[in-house]
């Protein structure tokens, strides 16, 4: 199993970005998958999960009409597009399986997102 996130950068408030996750060595379509950053000196939090089928989705309440979690079955990958970006979301960001806690992993490698003007 294996999950590898890209996408991150620098950016200014107030701007964008997409993050995405490609998984393999699993049958990605058969999993939820979910979002998840740290920022420094804090724990790992939810962000964001979406159904097998990406018909049911969750967001944490900082990121809520924001942020959009969506999924491409056939590219096995799990897409996370990031809007209205504020200081506050700066961390590293990482996909795992799962919906709701626990997440067993394994945990991709993270992408930084560093939101400063």
């Amino acid at each position: 199993v294996q999950l590898v996130e890209s996408g991150g950068g620098l950016v200014q408030p107030g701007g964008s970005l997409r993050l995405s996750c490609a998984g393999s060595g699993f049958t990605f379509s058969n999993y939820a998958m979910s979002w998840h950053r740290q920022a420094p000196g804090k724990e790992r939090e939810l962000v964001a999960a979406i159904g097998s089928a990406g018909r049911s989705t969750k967001y944490s309440g900082s990121v809520k009409g924001r942020f959009t979690i969506s999924r491409d079955n056939a590219k096995n990958t799990v897409f996370l597009q990031m809007n209205s970006l504020k200081r506050e979301d700066t961390a590293v960001y990482y996909c795992v399986r799962g919906y709701s806690g626990p997440f067993p992993g394994p945990w991709g490698q993270g992408t930084q997102v560093t939101v400063s003007s």
